[in-house]
């Protein structure tokens, strides 16, 4: 049996580079070729658990760059596209949003028409090489807006974005999704809630609090601290970009959500009393008292969280972690990190 070659772009990142490693150990019949451009985003020491697999091949390059997307895909004969590549941190977007539609929605676009004039003749003829090729456009929940204190997302929900990250992401779904209608390339889209674990870059929240809290600095919070995220551990989402990857419906939506409702005032809350317990403060006192409030982000989202029901009845798709148990496995890591 031959194997498949899979690009999976963003690699280097906090997302795929948990997914990869991940999709490696559990498909021996898969190789990947990883792209990933090495912003500030990016470490590469975040993949180096795979340095030596020989069913791995990474490339420093920019998904905007046609020229490189012409030799990748001419060299592998890619069977598919697994796309995590994007500029993703609210407060940047407010502060420099044109990066995210060059990234989100060029970038995406320059994979969709690779990926088209690569496998098919013309629209909804596809090469018999690439009969069972498949797009996979990893997105956010980001895009629906803000939510009240009741309801949750679903694949049906409509795209209100409210900051010029998650409205360049909405701008990437709809060019995706409108590959398959206009094209018939095999794409399907995730919707996913906050991730968190291993690997995530210092800016987020949840590396934040670990690393001022270790370095005995003000734990910064955004307005009151009663912002709603859902928390999904990141290992439970690459679970499910595997259940949608192989068992997902060409052309359809899935939300990725970790059932984890939590303010900002609790997950500081959370990390803070575990990390009194894990390294305790030399004078004794505990982590929360260098919690400190800030000005508030503008435009900043209530509350977000999602129904993954379809993701459990269709694909047999559930989060592994709890956030209880997903968040001590996250500060044990960031605490030999940071230590």
């Amino acid at each position: 049996m031959s194997k498949k070659t899979i690009l999976v772009t963003g690699s280097a990142g906090f997302i795929g580079s948990n997914f990869v490693p991940y999709f490696l150990e559990t498909y021996k019949d898969v190789n990947i070729v990883s792209l990933d451009k090495l912003t500030y985003a990016g470490n590469l020491n975040n993949l180096s658990e795979i340095n030596d697999n020989s069913r791995h091949k990474f490339i420093q390059g920019d998904i905007c760059d046609p020229k490189i997307l012409e030799l990748l895909f001419s060299e592998y004969s890619f069977d598919a596209v697994i796309h995590f590549a994007a500029e993703s941190h609210v407060d940047n977007s407010i502060h420099n949003p044109k990066i995210f539609l060059e990234t989100n929605i060029i970038g995406t676009f320059q994979l969709l028409q690779k990926a088209y004039t690569e496998w098919f003749d013309s629209p909804f003829q596809i090469k018999d090489n690439f009969k069972h090729a498949k797009f996979i456009h990893i997105s956010t929940d980001e895009v629906f807006g803000s939510l009240g204190e009741d309801g949750y997302f679903t694949e049906l929900s409509p795209y209100q974005p409210n900051s010029p990250y998650s409205a360049s992401k909405a701008s990437s779904d709809h060019l995706v999704r409108s590959y398959f209608h206009t094209y018939g390339l095999p794409v399907m889209i995730t919707n996913c809630s906050n991730n968190y674990g291993p690997k995530q870059h210092d800016e987020k929240l949840i590396p934040t609090i670990i690393r001022n809290a270790l370095s005995e600095k003000n734990i910064p919070i955004y307005g009151t601290g009663s912002n709603v995220r859902d928390w999904l551990f990141v290992l439970d989402h690459a679970k499910g970009i595997d259940k949608v990857f192989h068992s997902g419906k060409v052309g359809e939506t899935y939300n990725i959500g970790g059932n984890n409702e939590l303010t900002n005032n609790e997950v500081v809350a959370i990390v803070c009393n575990h990390l009194d317990q894990l390294n305790p403060r030399k004078n004794g006192k505990s982590y929360s008292e260098l919690i400190s409030y800030v000005s508030d982000r503008p435009g900043h989202d209530k509350r977000y969280a999602i129904d993954a029901t379809k993701m459990k009845k269709e694909l047999g798709w559930t989060p592994s972690e709890t956030f209880s148990t997903g968040i001590l496995k996250t500060i044990q890591w960031y605490i030999s990190k940071y230590k």
